[in-house]
């Protein structure tokens, strides 16, 4: 099980089933997924199974993945977390979203420095990634803006429908000292 983390403005929880309704409302939005790699949600039962998938690799350690939620509603308004997580290396990448409805309003910077904060703080990964659409403008200056840096380019490396797109690697040290082995 995840720890809650508090921010000024947030809380990272913990997901459970009945976040189901709310994802399916995120998960189904075209403009969200616009650089995510999938396609929208067609029913809340493909939701249902994602947050499972979810739910299963959080209990696996696989998966850390919490539910941004506001302290002034209490609506879960997206999820953020690690994913293709490398203990024995001490790595993994980023992954984020939110309902547009909270985009802009600096919710995702907030819950992006809550998690690298837990992330440094545990000691479980010194280095994560991020993997964003060249076109995803805002995502990559919200990184840049958080200390990640632009790595390079992977070419053809995610589909979205039927293109293959090119996305950047970046990567964000969680500890300054590190040894050439």
């Amino acid at each position: 099980m995840l720890p809650t983390i508090e921010t000024d403005r947030l809380w990272l929880r913990q997901l459970d089933v009945n976040d189901a309704e709310r994802l399916f409302s995120i998960f189904s939005d075209p403009n969200v997924l616009q650089y995510y790699g999938m396609e929208p949600h067609a029913s809340i039962s493909e939701t249902e199974q994602m947050l499972s998938g979810m739910l299963e690799g959080i209990e696996s350690g696989a998966v850390m993945r919490w539910g941004i939620v506001t302290k002034q509603s209490s609506e879960l308004i997206g999820t953020i977390g690690f994913h293709n997580r490398a203990p024995r290396h001490r790595r993994a990448e980023v992954g984020y979203e939110l309902h547009p409805d909270h985009w802009r309003h600096g919710y995702a910077t907030e819950a992006l420095q809550a998690a690298l904060g837990y992330a440094a703080q545990t000691g479980e990964m010194e280095r994560v990634g991020a993997i964003v659409f060249t076109g995803n403008v805002a995502s990559q200056q919200m990184l840049e803006q958080n200390g990640f840096i632009r790595e390079g380019m992977l070419a053809r490396y995610m589909r979205q429908g039927d293109l293959a797109h090119d996305v950047y690697v970046y990567g964000y040290m969680t500890k300054e000292d590190h040894a050439d082995a």
